[in-house]
């Protein structure tokens, strides 16, 4: 079963293009970059199921997200659209073009390939766990138990984007951590049928000081997507789009323009 996902709509006059994010983020994430494309698409930023102001549902594989992101596309009369999928959101990206193509115009992957990876993300669902959502006081709070667990900086302002406050003046966390953590599996696997293809445009965009995206993934990412190419942005991580975005905007309006 389908869930009604939350977006938020830039422009309104030229074709569309979707942008999908990833695990523990939202739809606001991608803000910078909508904007800035707006000027030539309408573009709709996604929050992906349990993420964001989306509702929440037990399923998390990727068959069930890409239906959800086609009964959207239906919803909003969109025959056909660019995607931009950035890590699950990006393995979301790669699902819809390769089981109904004719829905993604050209196709941007970013930091992602299309394989099963051993991660699992137990270290950050261990921190959001340890954070005491029902008696925190503030957020400075909360990000003091959550650096007890996850000592990253950038990764714990990332993380504490989920949490918000509740009808009961507390907080709690927005994204769904239950079915995160019951789904991991689904959420670092990808369908490994051979039969599967996607000939339209497609960019891979690699964090350079990523190995999300490594060199040794390319030959699976070609055999589903043989018409693609591959970019690296040196000085970036895990979210390019976030710590390179100029170079990262670049990238992508070649590509885009082309």
């Amino acid at each position: 079963m389908t869930v009604e996902l939350n977006f938020t709509k830039y422009g309104d006059i030229h074709e569309p293009l979707l942008i999908l994010h990833g695990l523990f983020g939202s739809a606001r994430n991608w803000h910078g970059v909508a904007k800035q494309l707006a000027e030539r698409y309408t573009v709709y930023t996604l929050d992906l199921r349990n993420h964001g102001s989306s509702p929440h549902a037990d399923d998390m594989d990727y068959a069930s997200m890409s239906a959800d992101v086609s009964a959207f596309m239906a919803r909003q009369n969109l025959t056909s659209a660019t995607v931009i999928g950035h890590s699950m959101g990006g393995k979301v990206a790669m699902e819809l073009a390769l089981s109904d193509s004719s829905k993604v115009n050209k196709l941007v992957v970013v930091d992602i390939a299309p394989v099963v990876y051993k991660h699992n993300f137990d270290d950050v669902l261990v921190g959001l766990y340890h954070v005491p959502v029902d008696t925190v006081s503030s957020r400075k709070d909360a990000d003091a138990y959550l650096a007890e667990k996850v000592k990253d900086v950038g990764l714990r302002q990332f993380l504490l984007q989920n949490l918000v406050t509740n009808t009961a003046g507390g907080y709690q966390w927005r994204v769904n951590l239950a079915s995160i953590e019951e789904n991991m599996p689904d959420i670092m696997g990808f369908s490994s049928k051979n039969d599967r293809a996607y000939s339209g445009r497609t960019q891979f965009i690699k964090g350079g000081k990523s190995t999300y995206l490594a060199s040794r993934y390319k030959g699976t990412a070609l055999n589903m997507f043989p018409n693609a190419e591959f970019k690296t942005i040196d000085q970036s991580g895990h979210w390019p789009h976030i710590e390179s975005p100029q170079k990262f905007m670049a990238t992508l309006d070649q590509f885009l323009a082309a």
